[in-house]
């Protein structure tokens, strides 16, 4: 069993990227592994002041909903970001939470797998390298960290638009493999 924390950064509720990010989770917890389900919109997010307070103590500065989440972050075996994809980059509310892991980099952190989950308007083959990106980048400032896996939701705009597609399952079924 692994311990596997799914952070959606959609602000839209319900939409096509919160239907992958369900249905990876409902993979993932069918395959025995324990789940936790993460919202950044309902985090009350604040912006990283880069103060580097986090690197000498156990708490970020920014008193929101992050502070709570760094232990089971730290603990987690496998760690999932699902992003619509805006300007060919990961959305601003995963990018902010991103930053505000800054906390993690000095500490022992279990997490060696990293999968993303994006949902994007275009139809067009590399979507997702900029969301990759952003993502690989975060990732390569942990030693042993590597992406284990990557879905892109290609031509879905409109709420609902992924439920008629293929996509879903694909993320069950990548979540049913971690």
């Amino acid at each position: 069993m692994k311990r596997v924390v799914v952070v959606t950064s959609s602000p839209r509720r319900g939409g096509n990227t919160e239907t992958l990010t369900r249905r990876f989770a409902e993979g993932a917890e069918a395959a025995g592994n324990e789940v936790k389900l993460v919202a950044v919109r309902d985090l009350g997010l604040k912006f990283c002041t880069g103060c580097l307070f986090c690197q000498s103590h156990d708490r970020c500065v920014p008193d929101d909903g992050m502070n709570a989440l760094y232990p089971e972050i730290q603990q987690a075996d496998v760690l999932v970001f699902a992003t619509p994809v805006y300007y060919y980059s990961v959305c601003g509310q995963l990018k902010t939470f991103l930053d505000r892991l800054n906390p993690l980099f000095p500490r022992e952190n279990r997490f060696r797998e990293i999968y993303l989950l994006a949902a994007g308007a275009e139809d067009e083959d590399g979507l997702e390298r900029g969301a990759l990106s952003d993502i690989q980048g975060w990732a390569d400032c942990f030693e042993g960290v590597r992406i284990a896996g990557v879905l892109c939701a290609k031509g879905v705009q409109d709420r609902g638009d992924v439920a008629k597609t293929g996509y879903p399952e694909r993320a069950y079924a990548l979540g049913r493999d971690v």
